[in-house]
């Protein structure tokens, strides 16, 4: 398998778990900007939408988007352990898990990511993101020390490669201790400092 990457993207979702699978797979970079890759190849080939993640696997089959990306890795190579059985209501629940953070909380950040966005409009922005970060930072609460209880899964994996861009943005996660508290949590899994390290990135703070 291959996985086209940006480092610190949303694609360090599934490179996460396929170091928490332990499954053969090689990296290739991608300039998000010239839609090249590491190799010179044209990136809108592979990925046609343009952007990362893209799993290409070993019958050269392309896989687009992490979230399936992330549910196909787990359902093919270990089922039932970085997320439930599908057709379970565990499984509808990582699923709305992992549909609020792709849909509303990803998308949230978004916007902060353009640096020409007017005072008014960052503003806006950073109102709508904390509505978010409420909602996901209620889901950790009861003491749980992951999203659907006490065991690391693929959405756990997303959620914290999204609240790692918050410092880089500006967004103070202090209101909500329990997010802080679950990206350091996730920051010390042996995959998920890998990952990171593979891809250059800083160790979380």
């Amino acid at each position: 398998m291959k996985l086209f990457y940006a480092p610190g993207a949303c694609s360090l979702s599934p490179h996460i778990v396929l170091r928490e699978l332990g499954l053969p797979f090689a990296l290739e970079a991608v300039d998000l900007k010239s839609r090249t890759t590491a190799s010179g190849a044209d990136f809108t080939a592979i990925n046609p939408k343009g952007y990362v993640p893209a799993l290409q696997l070993e019958d050269g089959e392309v896989l687009t988007e992490g979230a399936a990306i992330v549910q196909y890795l787990a359902d093919r190579h270990a089922p039932g352990t970085l997320a439930p059985v599908a057709g379970t209501v565990e499984r509808a629940r990582l699923n709305g898990h992992l549909n609020f953070i792709s849909a509303e909380l990803h998308k949230a950040f978004g916007p902060l990511f353009n640096a020409a966005l007017a005072p008014e409009a960052r503003e806006a922005a950073v109102a709508n993101l904390h509505r978010k970060l409420a909602i996901v930072g209620a889901a950790l609460a009861d003491g749980r020390s992951f999203l659907t209880g006490s065991d690391f899964t693929v959405a756990d994996a997303y959620l914290f490669v999204v609240l790692s861009w918050a410092p880089h943005l500006g967004i103070d996660l202090t209101p909500w201790p329990r997010l802080g508290a679950f990206r350091q949590r996730v920051s010390t899994r042996a995959a998920v400092q890998a990952a990171m390290a593979a891809e250059g990135l800083p160790k979380a703070a």
